[in-house]
């Protein structure tokens, strides 16, 4: 556990530190090849009058070692809710409570706004992801399959 880890809301002078850490976990999950957004995407569509997203950092002696990445969605049976992209921490800081306290921030943001769920997805071979989620008391559903459509642009 790091003695000082501050958390705090993203801004955009963090968007430089963010795409590291989109690589950093792209390398991580073998897709490097795959990240195709850049940073001025992320500042057009984080910071407008109306963001599709919006973003934690977590900080230790002034540097970002991690961030939690989110937006919200709609589901037909729990209404709005809080939906965790990706909660990405920098090899080095890994196994130091960092993940925990940037999860637990959004625990409290989806509560605080009165919504009934927070939803992510793992990868079934990230077995360190899996039981830190395990660890916080998540249900993990190995009964749905997903499904996605991709278009080169």
């Amino acid at each position: 556990m790091i003695d000082q880890i501050t958390t705090r809301e993203g801004e955009p002078k963090d968007i430089p530190a963010v795409m590291k850490l989109i690589r950093e976990l792209a390398i991580f999950e073998k897709c490097e090849d795959s990240v195709a957004v850049d940073e001025n995407e992320l500042l057009r569509h984080g910071f407008s009058d109306h963001p599709d997203y919006g973003f934690y950092v977590a900080e230790v002696d002034g540097q970002i070692v991690a961030m939690a990445f989110y937006y919200y969605c709609f589901s037909t049976w729990r209404g709005r809710y809080l939906y965790l992209e990706d909660l990405i921490v920098n090899e080095a800081y890994r196994q130091h409570g960092v993940g925990s306290v940037l999860f637990e921030k959004l625990v409290e943001k989806t509560k605080s706004e009165g919504l009934r769920q927070m939803g992510w997805q793992v990868l079934d071979w990230n077995i360190p992801a899996i039981k830190f989620y395990k660890k916080h008391g998540s249900i993990l559903d190995d009964g749905w399959i997903n499904g996605r459509l991709y278009f080169n642009q």
